[in-house]
């Protein structure tokens, strides 16, 4: 990648500016599940791996829309998919109003589906959106800057949850965030259907099979980052569903403080590192930056699991740093030279996320059956499947440097 290379393209940048404020909210709505997963385990007696049906109802989302929002924005375009979502997200938002009246779980759950409905949308035309909009050599570093607001809705999401479900447990407010996210969001909606974004057409003229999708399944960077992307999700997901619970069940936090040290510690951390990785890989190859970041957080779970005290415990923090880069990545490698199926293989991609939802059951069930530090198993596996790609990117990599 050469030095100095613009990362969006000028007569795009509005149109940047716009999307990436949708990565904000995004984030800061899977960010809350985090806290709202370990207010729910006192506020409704639920153990850990009942607590993780939070997650897997909204992740459940994106295993089953993601085709649907695929075939829609395939049809109706970029801006009609993201508009459509928003719509969603803010209808969803705004039931939890009556779910706090009612103060039951299964309205909860199905409040969050709906939400986790319009963010598949919303990420399955985002995502692709951003690599298209500036030369392909900088789609990487483009997708990592975006993403890294939505780590900085991470950031905010458990502070402002924290205190308002954490600071006086006898007067937790569950649906004001979602409520006020609710009205915000469909101005958002308001807001983009009135506006022009260009909508970029990829057209592979060698192949106009619009109703197969052989040619995809034929990219095997495409079919182990998919692999790659759902373990990734897997473990990231897991480990933000249950990081209150493992720096309060020795007693070294409160939950207040736990949901606090998660805002300003670990997601404030990661938010720091994806924008420092998107500099980063400006002027080294991503494929090398991956492989750094895998080999790290194999080793940093691993201490975890190992409960070693203190080191454990900062082990978890630089996993917040390492893995930083790994999604936005990974989803550019994957899109790279798919050609006209693009919008295709992004929705399949946005059904990683039911990684999380698989994840924190398996992380639940492992909490209550050996323990929190024993349960990150589950995450050292899935970061071992990352470092795998990784590997299998960097070789790509350089045998392309040597034919070239």
């Amino acid at each position: 990648m050469g030095k100095g290379a613009r990362i969006v393209a000028r007569q795009y940048t509005v149109p940047f500016i716009l999307i990436t404020s949708l990565f904000f909210m995004w984030g800061f709505v899977r960010a809350l599940l985090d806290v709202l997963n370990k207010h729910f385990q006192g506020a409704l007696e639920l153990s850990k791996m009942e607590s993780s049906f939070i997650q897997f109802s909204m992740y459940a989302a994106y295993f089953l829309i993601a085709i649907p929002a695929g075939l829609y924005i395939n049809k109706y375009g970029y801006r009609r998919g993201m508009v459509f979502g928003l719509l969603l997200f803010g209808i969803g938002a705004l039931l939890f109003i009556p779910a706090e009246a009612a103060m039951t779980f299964y309205f909860f759950l199905g409040a969050l589906f709906v939400i986790g409905s319009g963010l598949v949308f919303l990420e399955t035309a985002a995502n692709p959106y951003v690599t298209e909009l500036g030369a392909p050599n900088t789609a990487t570093s483009r997708l990592n800057l975006s993403q890294s607001f939505n780590g900085l809705g991470c950031f905010l999401a458990p502070m402002i949850g924290g205190w308002l479900l954490f600071s006086d447990p006898n007067k937790a407010q569950v649906a004001l965030p979602y409520a006020v996210m609710g009205v915000i969001v469909l101005i958002v909606a308001f807001v983009f259907s009135r506006v022009q974004l260009p909508e970029i057409k990829k057209v592979d003229a060698e192949s106009q099979e619009q109703g197969s999708m052989k040619g995809l399944w034929q990219h095997r960077t495409f079919v182990f980052g998919l692999i790659a992307l759902l373990c990734y999700e897997i473990s990231e997901i897991s480990i933000n569903s249950f990081f209150i619970n493992y720096v309060t069940d020795d007693g070294w936090l409160t939950p207040l403080q736990a949901s606090l040290l998660l805002s300003v510690g670990a997601l404030l951390l990661f938010m720091c590192a994806r924008v420092i990785g998107s500099v980063i890989m400006s002027f080294v190859a991503a494929s090398k930056v991956l492989l750094v970041c895998g080999v790290m957080t194999v080793i940093c779970t691993f201490l975890i699991v190992c409960n070693v005290g203190i080191v454990s415990k900062i082990s978890l923090f630089a996993v917040y740093a390492f893995e930083a880069i790994m999604f936005p990545t990974m989803f550019a490698m994957a899109l790279h030279d798919v050609g006209h199926y693009t919008k295709r293989a992004a929705s399949f991609l946005m059904m990683t996320p039911i990684g999380g939802a698989i994840g924190t059951l398996l992380m639940g069930w492992a909490a209550d059956s050996m323990g929190m530090s024993a349960a990150f198993i589950v995450p050292l596996l899935g970061y071992a499947v990352v470092l795998a790609f990784a590997v299998f990117a960097n070789q790509g990599r350089r045998k392309a440097a040597v034919k070239a």
